[in-house]
């Protein structure tokens, strides 16, 4: 029997996708204005309904999921004889990986012969999702959990995230950026570039003096060392810029793929609209 692949609504793949290719997906939550909205299933909220709600003065704040429904999950698995592999968003930034370490730990306490692997891919929306698409397509070969999880340990740490934002306080008012970095954001016409580090944390890694210097930095960076000819691009709210990256990357004799897709609303809450970022696996591990 083969292993089921579980993630999280942080990967940013279309429902679709996760449907046919078999991947259980459980959601992170989105609380605004006294409600909580729901990031998976027929009315999960959308980026655009989100940032609709943010420009209107909205400030939204995310929860993890939770650990009775990695449970679920983990349990029927096991009830089943079906193994885990489960590729969590960076512990980093939620704790959402913690709440499926715990869960594991349950679980294996009832169930001893299970088997539960999780791996930290320490990444964030689509680049978390590439390494999925990377899983799926490994198991579809045939490959053991095993062999899975080897492969996603030998990307995951080579997976570079760019990003752009236009407005820092998302970041800070969310935890996930110091107010330094934010300072730096409030110059006059200053881009601080933002990337995932080894840790799986956002820093700002250059200080940009406009948006075009901005996106020519990330360009120049992802194409140095690049080891995958697959690329994604990611937005908010600007998909004629994040259209333009691709084409300009598609013009690169190392590109032969560009993966365009929306922020989802969960990284979309910590970054707001105008937000551009590029991914891709590098040949050196992230620092």
């Amino acid at each position: 029997m083969t292993f089921k692949i579980v993630t999280d609504s942080t990967s940013d793949l279309p429902q679709e996708w996760l449907a046919e290719n078999d991947v259980t997906v459980l959601g992170l939550t989105i609380n605004l204005d006294g409600t909580t909205y729901e990031t998976v299933g027929s009315n999960r909220l959308t980026s655009a309904e989100l940032l609709k709600k943010m420009e209107a003065g909205g400030q939204p704040t995310t929860s993890q999921v939770n650990v009775g429904q990695f449970e679920e999950v983990f349990e029927e698995a096991a009830k089943a004889g079906q193994d885990v592999l489960y590729l969590a968003f960076s512990a980093a930034l939620s704790g959402t990986y913690q709440s499926g370490v715990i869960a594991c730990d349950m679980v294996l306490d009832q169930y001893p012969e299970a088997s539960i692997e999780i791996v930290d891919t320490k990444a964030a929306s689509i680049g978390e999702g590439y390494l999925v698409m990377k899983a799926v397509a490994a198991r579809a070969e045939g490959k053991s959990l095993a062999e899975v999880k080897e492969l996603v340990e030998d990307l995951a740490p080579r997976l570079r995230t760019y990003l752009l934002v236009d407005d820092l306080n998302h970041l800070v008012r969310g935890g996930r950026l110091s107010k330094a970095a934010a300072l730096i954001g409030g110059l006059v016409n200053i881009k601080p570039l933002l990337a995932l580090n080894a840790e799986g944390k956002l820093e700002a890694v250059a200080k940009l003096r406009g948006r075009k210097k901005g996106v020519r930095e990330m360009l120049d960076r992802t194409l140095t060392d690049l080891d995958h000819s697959t690329v994604m691009v990611a937005y908010t709210g600007d998909l004629a810029a994040a259209q333009d990256i691709q084409s300009t990357l598609l013009e690169n004799d190392q590109v032969t793929d560009v993966i365009l897709t929306e922020l989802g609303p969960i990284i979309a809450t910590h970054t707001g609209t105008g937000s551009l970022a590029i991914l891709s696996i590098s040949t050196e591990k992230r620092a």
